[in-house]
């Protein structure tokens, strides 16, 4: 990303739109599509400063911080969003527009892997999220197709396409961009193997509103404890069973974790469970085979460096590589990591 915003400009925003006078303000970790910020006031409490890139659709990120608001009063562990002296959760200073939250102090994020005990209060965690969430006023937990879930053809269209601009441009001999024009080929031409596979899927699955974008860079922790869930999405019905496989069969604690994933896999929807007894069975059983399916009819990162070259970094390309190998390895585990959760959960 270009234009990031001088830390001057930041500082004053907090002065005059939220009545923060900052003692510091340095920029913070990366985002995927913000330019973050940490700052200090003179009373030492921290805040995390997200600032919106041009042509950012507000209002989504308006409804994205009350649904963690929203969270937040239901006992999860949200960070408190600060609000503007008018009461908004967004501020606008000329070019500038701003977020503000708590900052959440002594954590990291999931992205190094999910290990020990942190299987179990990442489940928990989750269940607890989407137990509250059923009740929220975007609408009940109801039935979906599964294959609205993990949906082949949107895949297969959205290849095909892919592969029709990369056959457009001049084609890609080495890098990341070469290694995505082929891993896309390959992943079209799989496409009908995935679909017989995914007929092993429940005829439905549960949608509900959910965090909308449980990511491991989402998830900070603490010890082997969650500190902090952030960065929610828009409400909107999402499968909760491809949510909680989105972030306990995540790629880099698969490949990290190759002789615990699958235990660890299957405490964590147990921790699930305990906590959202409300989610059918089914859904949980098909929790592996939904995430290598998602991932299998995915396009991120392949589509990035057609879509956004800017945005394909070291960490971007080892993330997407990651996913394919993952996939690879959920594929041929599949029946074992199914077998080893029915044990559990029966």
């Amino acid at each position: 990303m270009s234009d990031r915003p001088d830390v001057m400009a930041v500082a004053e925003t907090l002065a005059l739109l939220y009545r923060i006078v900052p003692a510091s303000v340095s920029e913070g970790p990366a985002g995927t599509a913000t330019h973050n910020y940490l700052a200090e006031d003179r009373e030492g409490r921290q805040w995390f400063v997200k600032a919106y890139p041009a042509g950012t659709l507000v209002a989504g990120e308006r409804q994205a911080l009350a649904l963690g608001e929203w969270a937040r009063r239901r006992g999860l562990p949200v960070p408190a969003v600060r609000r503007t002296v008018t009461g908004d959760v967004i501020a606008s200073a000329g070019e500038l527009t701003v977020s503000v939250t708590q900052y959440v102090t002594d954590a990291r994020t999931a992205e190094g892997g999910l290990c020990g005990g942190r299987w179990a209060a990442v489940g928990d965690v989750v269940g607890c999220l989407h137990r509250a969430l059923a009740d929220h006023p975007g609408g009940p937990p109801r039935p979906v197709a599964a294959r609205e879930v993990c949906d082949v053809p949107r895949a297969g269209r959205r290849l095909r396409d892919l592969l029709a601009r990369w056959a457009d441009a001049p084609p890609p001999t080495a890098g990341f961009a070469a290694w995505c024009a082929r891993t896309a080929a390959r992943r079209l031409a799989d496409l009908p193997e995935v679909a017989t596979k995914l007929q092993g899927l429940p005829g439905t699955l549960t949608a509900q509103v959910v965090h909308g974008d449980l990511a491991s860079p989402n998830v900070l922790l603490r010890g082997e404890e969650v500190a902090a869930l952030i960065d929610f999405g828009a409400p909107g019905p999402r499968s909760a069973a491809c949510e909680l496989g989105r972030i306990v069969l995540d790629p880099r604690t698969v490949l990290a974790r190759p002789d615990d994933w699958i235990p660890g896999m299957a405490a964590a929807v147990d921790a699930y469970w305990a906590a959202n007894p409300i989610l059918p069975i089914d859904d949980l059983l098909a929790v592996p085979r939904i995430a290598v399916g998602y991932l299998a009819c995915s396009v991120y990162p392949l589509s990035e460096p057609l879509h956004d070259p800017a945005a394909v970094t070291p960490a971007l390309e080892a993330y997407g590589r990651a996913r394919h190998e993952a996939a690879a390895v959920l594929w041929e585990r599949l029946e074992e990591a199914e077998e080893v959760l029915r044990d559990t959960l029966r």
